[in-house]
């Protein structure tokens, strides 16, 4: 399909503006012309779509990805399904994503070594669908540290979920191996993790090993992203230049001062859609709620929610997703961080919307080229039954997910495809469409998805 026309749509565009009425010329892989307000691009020789009046937007941007994990209720049960079978999940739950609307993806950290490099590289190649991906490396932690499964008596790397490290040199060593390997950034666990068994606040990692891994990031054009939820971890993010901050949680007034002195070289993706779950919706996984309060994760919520709000407020950048993946928040349920960026950050929907729009161009690096829907960008798009700025939830029902475009191919698409504008009228007194050589297309079989709270 060369060109395409997508009219008698409601447009968001992820400018900010007020959505309107209009249509779209697709040519290739770039949008060519946008008209609004009953005005009409040019589509002749175009195949046409009629919205019917549906909601067209940009695709959005997944900031904290995590395709390996397996919705299993555990770091160690995820590490446990072999590679070869692990690649194969990779590559179902990034098609899952593309049809759930979310055309770009930032890596936080793979399962195993390559299991990001190699997703990515079979996407580029056309060979799967999916989102355009950044691929991340392991977690490089710290012995203790989040991520360090291994026991005494089975020193098995192969099976440890991080990369271990301890000291300068080792950390060089790790950095350098997964630039080896092909990431597009490196992941570093910061800070602590409750249900690693470690204080959340606790931030184990020394200037010097940062400084490390800062310095070797740096030499090979490499960015950093950071499991940052200790207020001391989010200062080591700042001094030292790591771009991608991951949680923030504690972050202290000296923290949040740091972090809006640097505003335009840090994302913060807090992945706060762990925290209600891990809250409200694990009990059928052990985690009661109050085992939950023990642990600290109500406590979390309430301080996380009130210094993101912070943020917010002092224009700190602020992106949804993160560790999807797990048994109580399983793939394909990500789109609750908007609803929830709403309830616990204090965003207008419209501002969720556009955190998740134009905002992933950001982090992809794509600035003025994904995020919005506008001439000359890329034509990723998703066409929605209704309104998500009057019910945000509408983006986690799969059959309300209407059409997903991605670099100007459709990937998923439940409306009819016409040869040109207008209606076309039948000569044998059949189907129109069918007598004139068009296919309908059936709507896929919706996925299960839980019900966000």
């Amino acid at each position: 399909m060369t060109k395409l026309v997508i009219s008698n749509v409601v447009i968001f565009d992820g400018s900010g503006a007020d959505p309107y009425p209009g249509e779209v010329l697709v040519k290739a892989n770039r949008i060519v012309s946008v008209a609004r307000d009953g005005a009409q691009v040019n589509g002749d020789g175009a195949q046409h779509i009629d919205g019917n009046g549906a909601f067209l937007m940009p695709g959005m941007t997944e900031a904290h990805t995590h395709f390996s994990w397996n919705d299993q209720p555990s770091l160690a049960a995820i590490q446990f399904m072999p590679p070869e079978e692990h690649i194969l999940w990779c590559v179902r739950v990034a098609k899952r994503y593309l049809e759930m609307g979310w055309t770009s993806a930032l890596g936080a950290a793979a399962a195993k070594a390559r299991l990001d490099v190699v997703l990515r590289n079979v996407i580029n190649a056309g060979a799967f669908p999916g989102p355009r991906y950044l691929a991340g490396s392991q977690e490089i932690t710290t012995a203790g540290g989040l991520g360090d499964n291994t026991l005494p008596h089975l020193p098995y790397p192969e099976l440890n979920f991080g990369q271990v490290v301890s000291g300068p040199e080792e950390v060089r060593k790790a950095a350098r191996m997964f630039i080896k390997y092909g990431v597009d950034h490196l992941k570093i666990n910061l800070s602590g993790e409750y249900i690693a068994g470690m204080d959340a606040e606790l931030t184990p990692f020394s200037e010097e090993e940062v400084a490390m891994l800062a310095a070797e990031a740096k030499r090979f054009g490499k960015r950093v992203a950071a499991h940052a939820r200790s207020s001391e971890s989010v200062k080591q993010c700042v001094r030292h230049g790591l771009e991608l901050v991951f949680h923030a949680s504690f972050a202290d007034s000296e923290a949040l001062d740091m972090l809006e002195a640097a505003k335009d070289k840090h994302i913060v993706a807090p992945g706060i859609g762990w925290l209600v779950n891990t809250c409200y919706n694990a009990e059928e996984y052990g985690i009661t709620r109050d085992v939950a309060e023990k642990m600290g994760y109500f406590r979390e919520l309430e301080v996380a929610s009130e210094t993101l709000a912070k943020m917010h407020k002092r224009g700190i950048r602020i992106l949804p997703g993160g560790d999807y993946g797990f048994a109580w928040m399983p793939h394909g349920t990500n789109s609750r961080d908007l609803e929830y960026f709403v309830k616990y950050i204090g965003m207008t929907p419209k501002e969720a919307l556009m955190s998740a729009t134009r905002g992933g161009a950001d982090i992809m690096m794509m600035e003025g080229k994904i995020g919005e829907v506008r001439e000359g960008c890329f034509a990723d798009l998703v066409l929605v039954e209704s309104s998500p700025l009057e019910d945000l939830s509408v983006l986690q029902d799969p059959e309300k997910i209407l059409l997903v475009m991605k670099d100007g191919e459709i990937h998923k698409n439940t409306r009819t495809i016409l040869p040109e504008r207008g209606v076309i009228r039948s000569v044998s007194g059949g189907d129109p469409l069918v007598d004139a050589g068009v296919k309908r297309v059936k709507p896929k079989p919706a996925m299960n998805s839980s019900t966000a709270r």
